[in-house]
């Protein structure tokens, strides 16, 4: 999943259909309750966080990839950039 992140407080939710799902303990994925698209996810270790789903967001985004994570996970068919760092679990800044 490609996300961006903001301050809660920056980000303004508009419309009623918007439905949370807690996948575990603490994490929770944000989730259009027409479409069923991924549209957000947050985690209760970063309260003042939420990330979003980059595909979510009209371009041009400005984004670019800064790292890779969850690596170890990853199958066969996804090509790493050797000029990002990857971590075969979280990097430390999710934590």
């Amino acid at each position: 999943m490609a996300a961006t992140a903001a301050a809660v407080e920056d980000l303004v939710i508009a419309g009623e259909t918007l439905t949370w799902y807690e996948a575990a303990e603490g994490v929770q994925y944000g989730f259009c309750g027409v479409c069923g698209s991924t549209l957000f996810w947050r985690t209760s270790r970063r309260p003042g966080r939420i990330s979003i789903a980059a595909g979510t967001l009209t371009p041009p985004t400005g984004l670019h990839t800064v790292a890779a994570i969850y690596t170890d996970f990853a199958s066969d068919y996804h090509p790493f950039d050797d000029t990002i760092p990857t971590y075969l679990k979280d990097s430390p800044e999710v934590r």
